[in-house]
């Protein structure tokens, strides 16, 4: 990591940019997947997979009976875990529910909204270089909550054509109804137009590398939304000398060893934590398995000492990190002041990883700087707000008038003419 010392802010622009590959070799490849998909389905979805992911899957769909004897397969503490991580999302996303509004604005007049939830949603779970297992408990179990009728999964075997036990045990608990032995660009292209298997959806939501990311793009061009624009994972840490050096240093390892296009990134207001805490990256990055990605990563990443806080809480706020630990010892300043984050996990004891896992908050994020407008997943992402209203002959007596002058000012006749025979009637 390279150490960068007071920036003016006309460096923030550079130092706020993610590692991320140009579109230009992007683009094309994921147009040409989407083409095969449209016109061969299944047979395109297979060929790709063979070419990107090393394994044809003969048959695309797994049988819900794997799904229900899968726990068979785990070991009882990691049942046990996601059997614990499960109650925790489901409890945090269960009180995101919320009841019907509804309001007489005047006399004969009740507008209401309810949510009600996208029919069709289709979650992507990454394989890559590990399972993310704990993805599916972050997307699927909020749109069971909210009621989704088909929660449609995504996800790539391995290069034997197998998906861990966790996956599928996951997929299983969380109430998953049909799931697809798919990943990447292929799996997106088949969720957005449909294929003799795999069905189409309302909506998709999840993370994946810059291919998923231009692909779920891509796909709100064929009347599909996406949840948010999540890339390559990233992680900034603010902190002072109360900072445990070797906390901060874990977490940054936490987050590069994702994937060599990660980012994390050091912010301080100590010169010696920073080499303290590069010391400890060292240190414990030699012993990561995961030690040759995380090391790539690491390549793309910066330590930024700032003198002032002030600079470094509107630095970071202008990086608008995905995931965002604040070990300081005048955090409430920080938090109090936190603009643009995906999650933020407070104090020397809140690891990074517990957001990944089991504390309640959802770690589908908004990355790339995507904070500034967007929010994570949550329950609302697999709802829809419809509003409703109710005119009573007292309200619309009332009321009429002031609609049909508005029309009128807008020259929308037909508009002034359905209030005016109501009225006429009543009069």
């Amino acid at each position: 990591m390279k150490t960068v010392m007071n920036p003016s802010t006309d460096q923030w622009s550079e130092l706020t940019t993610r590692p991320m590959a140009s579109s230009k070799d992007i683009i094309p490849v994921v147009d040409e997947v989407f083409g095969a998909i449209q016109l061969q389905g299944d047979q395109a979805i297979q060929a790709y997979s063979e070419k990107f992911d090393g394994y044809r899957p003969e048959r695309i769909e797994v049988d819900l009976d794997d799904l229900k004897t899968a726990q068979n397969e785990l070991s009882a503490d990691l049942r046990d875990a996601i059997d614990k991580a499960y109650d925790n999302i489901y409890a945090f996303h269960k009180a995101q529910l919320t009841e019907r509004i509804q309001l007489d604005v005047q006399d004969g007049v009740s507008c209401w909204q309810e949510k009600r939830p996208i029919e069709k949603v289709g979650l992507y779970v990454p394989g890559g270089t590990a399972p993310l297992f704990s993805s599916v408990l972050m997307l699927a179990i909020p749109a069971t909550i909210a009621g989704c009728r088909e929660i449609v999964l995504c996800t790539p075997p391995n290069q034997s054509g197998q998906l861990a036990p966790a996956m599928r045990y996951a997929a299983y608990k969380c109430g998953v109804t049909r799931l697809f032995q798919v990943g990447g660009i292929q799996a997106i292209g088949g969720m957005t137009f449909g294929t003799q298997t795999i069905p189409k959806v309302y909506k998709i939501l999840g993370p994946g590398n810059q291919y998923v990311t231009a692909a779920k793009q891509k796909a709100t061009q064929y009347g599909v939304s996406i949840d948010i624009p999540a890339g390559p994972s990233e992680l900034l840490v603010v902190a002072d000398d109360t900072a445990v050096p070797s906390y901060v240093a874990a977490d940054l390892l936490s987050q590069a060893e994702h994937g060599t296009d990660s980012q994390v990134v050091l912010v301080s207001t100590s010169q010696n934590t920073i080499e303290k805490v590069h010391e400890e990256v060292q240190k414990q990055l030699d012993v990561l398995p995961r030690k040759e990605i995380a090391a790539q990563a690491l390549g793309n990443s910066i330590s930024i000492y700032f003198a002032a806080e002030s600079d470094a809480i509107d630095f970071i706020n202008e990086y608008g990190p995905e995931h965002y630990i604040i070990c300081m010892a005048n955090e409430d300043k920080f938090v109090k002041r936190v603009a643009n984050a995906g999650s933020v996990f407070i104090g020397n004891f809140t690891p990074e990883s517990a957001g990944d896992y089991a504390s309640g908050t959802n770690h589908t994020l908004p990355t790339n700087g995507y904070a500034k407008q967007y929010s994570g997943v949550n329950l609302d992402s697999f709802l829809k707000a419809i509003t409703f209203q109710k005119i009573s002959e007292t309200g619309l007596k009332d009321l009429g008038p002031s609609i049909e002058i508005l029309a009128d000012a807008e020259g929308l006749y037909a508009h002034k003419n359905a209030v005016s025979l109501r009225l006429k009637d009543l009069t």
